[in-house]
């Protein structure tokens, strides 16, 4: 498929079915893009096509199964949007966190492969259904191990607010989770950490007894 150059291309492309209840536009927007009049088309978009499909696939749909329908905050970035979003971010510019084109290869520029030649793909998400707990004190962290144990992820990424992350699809995955929330910012599991292996059931046991209830 062609780089889309018009309405009706675009349309068409935005009309690709990723999964099930996923489909191409659902991860076309960007705020950065439309402040700026920046295009959020892939260069190659059967790249991106497949990268998507993957992540919706193996992630989405299996997290949307679970636990309710996902929010999209942000998803896929062109190396034109990323660009721009990391030159305003090292120019501490508020709002802009892209790091490099490079680093985000295989990771929200789904239409590059990583530097280790791995396709892959980035989505930051929320749970809406899993606010309520969040804010009431329950840990990100019984998300999160849920997802290491479940699924087939290549990395997470947690931020404060609403415990939206980042979730990476990826052919050679990580399965690493790392945080800014406080008090447990930092590294909780990579490959090499006691902790990447075994059972973590106990972290969710109080998580998927509340969602079983409803």
């Amino acid at each position: 498929m062609k780089k889309p150059a018009s309405v009706t291309t675009l349309d068409d492309f935005g009309r690709v079915q990723l999964s099930k209840t996923f489909f191409m536009r659902d991860f076309l927007y960007s705020e950065i893009g439309h402040l700026h009049g920046l295009s959020n088309i892939p260069d190659n978009p059967d790249m991106a096509i497949e990268a998507g499909k993957q992540i919706c696939e193996n992630l989405l749909e299996p997290l949307q199964d679970r636990f309710g329908r996902l929010a999209i905050r942000s998803a896929y970035r062109s190396k034109e949007v990323n660009g721009f979003g990391n030159k305003m971010q090292k120019a501490k510019q508020s709002g802009y966190t892209c790091a490099a084109n490079e680093k985000n290869y295989g990771g929200h520029i789904w239409d590059e492969r990583n530097t280790d030649g791995n396709l892959g793909a980035t989505v930051c998400l929320v749970v809406p259904s899993f606010i309520p707990y969040f804010d009431a004190g329950m840990s990100w962290k019984a998300l999160a191990w849920w997802v290491h144990d479940n699924l087939p992820y290549g990395s997470m990424f947690f931020f404060p607010k609403n415990a939206a992350f980042n979730l990476t699809w990826c052919e050679v995955p990580e399965r690493r989770i790392d945080s800014y929330i406080l008090p447990d910012k930092g590294t909780l599991t990579k490959r090499g950490m006691a902790n990447n292996d075994g059972d973590h059931s106990a972290h969710y046991t109080e998580l998927l007894a509340a969602f079983d209830q409803q």
